[in-house]
């Protein structure tokens, strides 16, 4: 049987490199449905997981992907499914029970054009607030954003080992050009951590299934046929997982499935920071507008020109406590993304205008032209001047 972990130096793209990050921490269950710019991650998987005593399903259609990994999950395995723009808006109704049951597992959305059939083979980030507010009620949710191969691998990893410390599926917001795009890949086992599932730690007759710990996290996760009583639904329920239906419950439920994200969201957010020390304007990008905005940054630091970058490596929970502290500061943020505006709001919430914010947007279908970007960078300094 083929190592779970491939361990050496590869030549691979985005897609490629996720599915490795996928069977390396432990995934154990795949169920999807082939759609553009995605499928790269269910061919490769498909061969991966069965080398290493894996299911992979191809199933008929998003909305059952996504139900069969809730249930995989209760049965016992990590699991994963992958999709794009079209397929994600049929996995969001399953993906809100996979919140309210909080079960864990990951789900990857390498973003295209939209809206509807859109721009198949294109790339576009108009997916992101969809991944927050998908659903119908209000829960939390985590969102990663890599701009490499390199990070496709790492943050499913990530985001396996969040979904199953933090109970609930955790999304990879991807995008064509990172999924396509062919770099090398540095996989190396002595630098990769897993989280495994949290057993029950009591006996079957004190074990509550959505009894919360201070974290305000449910203690341990049973499988089903294990002698533990399970009963999961999608229904407000109590700490037995019983449905009962009065403000009261719903209340005390809804509001622990956003604060066990909100109260540990600082363990949570990781981003990157560029040049921010003595920055007067801060570009705020994720994704492969991150790699652009990069070029942009040294092109405006060349003439002359305070600029730093805040890369979203976490989107959701958004990085709030930064961008306020940036904003007591700077003298304005740029936010390139492809998309016509999207996470430039999140920022002109956090800012309250205390400094300036441009929105560079860009429609999808190519990236943004470093130009672009150092126009407005120009624009925010000469208004604050």
């Amino acid at each position: 049987m083929t190592e779970r972990i491939l361990a050496g130096q590869y030549f691979m793209n985005g897609d490629e490199a996720c599915a490795e990050g996928a069977v390396a921490a432990g995934c154990g269950l795949f169920a999807g449905y082939p759609i553009t710019p995605q499928s790269e991650i269910a061919e490769r998987i498909a061969i991966r997981l069965p080398q290493v005593g894996g299911v992979f399903i191809q199933m008929e259609d998003e909305i059952s992907s996504m139900a069969t990994i809730l249930g995989g999950t209760w049965g016992g395995l990590k699991t994963m499914t992958a999709t794009s723009g079209p397929g994600f808006s049929l996995m969001v109704e399953n993906f809100g029970l996979g919140v309210m049951t909080e079960t864990p597992c990951v789900v990857v959305n390498i973003q295209r054009g939209g809206p509807s059939t859109g721009l198949p083979t294109l790339v576009g980030q108009a997916d992101m607030m969809q991944a927050r507010w998908g659903s119908h009620g209000d829960y939390g949710v985590i969102a990663l954003s890599p701009c490499s191969p390199q990070e496709s691998f790492e943050l499913t990893i990530k985001a396996f080992n969040l979904a199953e410390r933090y109970r609930l599926p955790v999304l990879v917001m991807s995008d064509e050009v990172v999924g396509h795009m062919y770099e090398r890949v540095v996989i190396d086992p002595a630098r990769i951590e897993i989280v495994e599932r949290r057993a029950p730690h009591l006996p079957p007759d004190e074990f509550l299934l959505y009894q919360p710990g201070e974290d305000l996290i449910p203690q341990g996760l049973p499988i089903f046929g294990d002698g533990y009583r399970v009963h999961v639904t999608g229904l407000t329920h109590d700490e037995r997982g019983y449905p009962v239906i009065d403000a009261e419950t719903q209340h005390r439920l809804v509001t622990r499935l956003k604060e066990k994200i909100v109260r540990n969201a600082d363990d949570i957010i990781e981003v990157e920071e560029i040049d921010l020390d003595e920055a007067e304007v801060v570009l705020v990008a994720y994704g492969i507008s991150a790699r652009t905005s990069l070029g942009a940054l040294r092109d405006a630091q060349a003439k002359g020109l305070r600029v730093g970058m805040l890369r979203l490596i976490t989107v959701w929970p958004f990085p709030e406590k930064i961008i306020r502290s940036l904003a007591d500061r700077v003298a304005g943020f740029v936010v390139p993304e492809i998309n016509l505006g999207q996470i430039v709001l999140e920022v002109e919430r956090l800012a309250c205008g205390k400094a300036a914010v441009r929105s560079v947007p860009h429609a999808g279908g190519d990236i943004h032209r470093p130009e672009q970007i150092v126009s407005a960078i120009e624009e925010v300094v000469r208004d604050a001047s």
